[in-house]
């Protein structure tokens, strides 16, 4: 009984339009916790900053330690030596010693760079990488915000469909009956009832691939938020949706060439190909270090006396590169041609950029201008069914006609909560192409929902 009554209180739950229903900022939380694609991009953001510190350490000093223990075994013949007498009488003599010793080493070095060009251009590399870095998260932030917008709107356009669809199948089952009690009495012809039934026929494979899409459209949701399906709060009736701010479309693609994060990656990317070209071009150039260095040695032996030693050095160190089998010509040459295409990929960013303005901002103006053609339609397909319904009972118009109304009308409702959920999609991909796009852009979003 208990898990009955939890079934049937998720279940109100899960279809009811407001009750319990998530907004569109709630789900955005929650695919930010739960996101995939987006704690990656956090990861490499992440990683992205450590490397300034790995570029800044080839130009601190490096210190090493050493020790080293060694066993020498052997003998030296030297001098008159003992006299053995063996075993058939004669006498040996040994001229020599055994030279069994022990010898144990210690140094400590440091080496300092003093020029070394190739260091100090990927020092300067490592900074341009972890701002790249910090844009592409940047992008991805962006990126997400659009995807859980996206993918919130496509479950909302579904269930419109679907409740459409319902709803026209509601209609046509009541034409449907009253066709047939009319070719009872004998008013209509057996046209009227086939015509209906054929209307019924189709919805009804219509209502089912509107559910399986409404249930295609909450799983892509899922795979962004993570965790259960729930309610989504709807749009409101009759919202007026607001227009882009500024109007005009020359600052949002002056913004697009400046700001958008696409492009900020492409121009710090083009800067980083220029450093790697001076980097490989230091393949040529001599390289100067301080270097230091403090030894010790500490022999034992058997013949001898414990000798120790003890050495101090510093001093410079000059490296000029005389020949490399034009391998660091090769990697000039290869590092040009890179730069090459970072400079055409930028390119293609800004131009793409430019493109995402025009489209968006076309996209917005154009769907308001549609919202208000089918906001009128809906008026019109409304009072076209109204005037066919009433005719039809008056005999002047036919069940077709009713039919036709009908399906007009569904159309038009279903095609104009679409539009108004792709103008507002526009706008935030419009301020996305521009760089501008922000959390906060989601608010004045979340205010056209019932909550």
């Amino acid at each position: 009984m208990q898990k009955s009554l939890i079934a049937a209180l998720l279940a109100g739950a899960f279809f009811s339009p407001v009750a319990g229903a998530a907004d569109l900022i709630q789900v955005y939380q929650q695919a930010l916790a739960n996101d995939a694609v987006y704690a990656s991009a956090r990861a490499s953001e992440l990683a992205g900053k450590e490397r300034i510190p790995q570029g800044k350490s080839a130009l601190y000093p490096s210190i090493g330690a050493s020790a080293a223990i060694t066993r020498n075994m052997g003998d030296v013949v030297s001098g008159v030596g003992q006299v053995i007498q063996n075993e058939d009488g004669t006498n040996t003599v040994i001229n020599g010693a055994n030279t069994n010793n022990t010898t144990k080493q210690y140094s400590i070095s440091l080496t300092q760079p003093l020029f070394r060009w190739d260091r100090w251009q990927a020092y300067q590399q490592s900074k341009l990488q972890q701002a790249i870095s910090e844009a592409q998260f940047a992008q991805a932030q962006q990126d997400l915000i659009t995807r859980v917008a996206q993918a919130y709107f496509d479950v909302l356009s579904a269930q419109d469909t679907l409740e459409s669809t319902r709803s026209q199948k509601s209609a046509v089952t009541e034409q449907l009956a009253s066709a047939k009690r009319n070719f009872e009495v004998g008013t209509q012809t057996i046209t009227d009832t086939h015509e209906a039934q054929a209307a019924y026929d189709l919805v009804i494979s219509q209502e089912f691939a509107a559910s399986a899409d409404l249930e295609n459209k909450r799983s892509a949701l899922l795979a962004i938020v993570g965790g259960d399906t729930v309610a989504l709060a709807p749009l409101r009736t009759g919202v007026t949706l607001a227009s882009p701010s500024p109007a005009t479309i020359e600052p949002w693609l002056t913004a697009a060439q400046s700001q958008n994060y696409g492009v900020t990656v492409g121009e710090l990317s083009l800067e980083s190909a220029k450093r790697d070209i001076e980097r490989n071009r230091a393949g040529h150039l001599p390289t100067l270090d301080l270097v230091a260095s403090n030894s010790r040695t500490l022999q034992n032996g058997d013949i001898s006396n414990t000798a120790r030693r003890t050495g101090n050095a510093i001093g410079v160190q000059l490296n000029v590169p005389i020949f490399s089998g034009f391998a660091v010509t090769s990697r000039v040459r290869e590092s040009i041609a890179l730069e090459d295409k970072a400079r055409n990929d930028l390119e293609s960013t800004r131009r793409n950029a430019v493109l995402g303005v025009r489209q968006a901002f076309l996209g917005v103006n154009s769907g308001l201008a549609q919202v208000r053609a089918l906001e009128a339609a809906e008026i019109s397909s409304q009072s076209a069914l109204d005037s066919n319904k009433l005719g039809y009972q008056v005999g002047v118009r036919i069940n077709i006609d009713v039919l036709n109304a009908q399906r007009q009308l569904f159309s038009t409702q279903t095609d104009l909560s679409r539009a108004r959920y792709n103008t507002i999609m526009s706008g935030l991909r419009l301020k996305a192409a521009a760089g501008s796009l922000r959390e906060s852009d989601l608010v004045p979003v979340n205010a056209l929902l019932v909550r």
